[in-house]
């Protein structure tokens, strides 16, 4: 099942190639790269654009990401019947990778929250409603999106674990752990494109929620 993992990987990198931001700007005659935060992703292009380019923005990333899993699930459904669900993970996270890793705009794209959004509404469903309430609730109260992604993607990783223990998330115990594990990683890795934000929200300098009114 290696080779499956690394086809999924693939499959999943290239529909995260589509940077639905990038594309927006583009056709406004912008690179969304060189205004606010300089990544491609949502919040950005939200603050740059407005909220219609932010909602086609994350609207469009959670769609290719959405498309990835379905794609690899339509590849090796009838293959790999119990463990499809870990080759849709790996999917999902190619497709974060394919999101924040462009190799055609040098490896510099979005942060991958909405693509993670798209991972759990195709993979585990059952884990949003908490996961979006939270992260609506502290970007409410705080202002901060980064702190409400951060909190957002840690309760992901939590819920996925309390579920998979519970069985209310169906995954084969032979490959249970390697599930937990790849869940971590889109953990790690949003935190990690947040480390900026991190630091800013540490010396209180993190810019607040605001968008152009368009």
């Amino acid at each position: 099942m290696i080779i499956a993992r690394i086809i999924a990987v693939a499959v999943g990198y290239a529909c995260g190639l589509f940077e639905t931001g990038y594309f927006y700007g583009k056709k406004k005659g912008v690179d969304i790269r060189t205004k606010g935060s300089g990544n491609s992703g949502a919040t950005n292009t939200l603050r740059t654009f407005g909220w219609k380019a932010g909602l086609v923005t994350c609207l469009g990333d959670i769609l290719k990401t959405v498309a990835a899993v379905l794609a690899v699930k339509l590849i090796f459904g009838r293959t790999y019947t119990e463990d499809i669900i870990l080759l849709e993970l790996y999917a999902g996270f190619g497709a974060v990778l394919g999101h924040n890793f462009p190799f055609y705009l040098k490896f510099k794209g979005g942060k991958g929250v909405a693509c993670t959004g798209g991972m759990v509404l195709a993979v585990f469903p059952i884990v949003a409603p908490v996961s979006l309430g939270l992260f609506i609730a502290t970007t409410a109260v705080t202002k901060y999106v980064s702190l409400g992604s951060i909190l957002g993607l840690i309760s992901v990783f939590v819920q996925v674990v309390l579920y998979g223990q519970l069985g209310i998330i169906a995954v084969p115990a032979a490959v249970r752990t390697e599930f937990y594990i790849l869940t971590a990683c889109f953990t790690v890795l949003g935190i990690w494109q947040h480390r900026a934000n991190i630091g800013r929200l540490m010396n209180g300098t993190e810019n607040k929620f605001e968008s152009k009114k368009k």
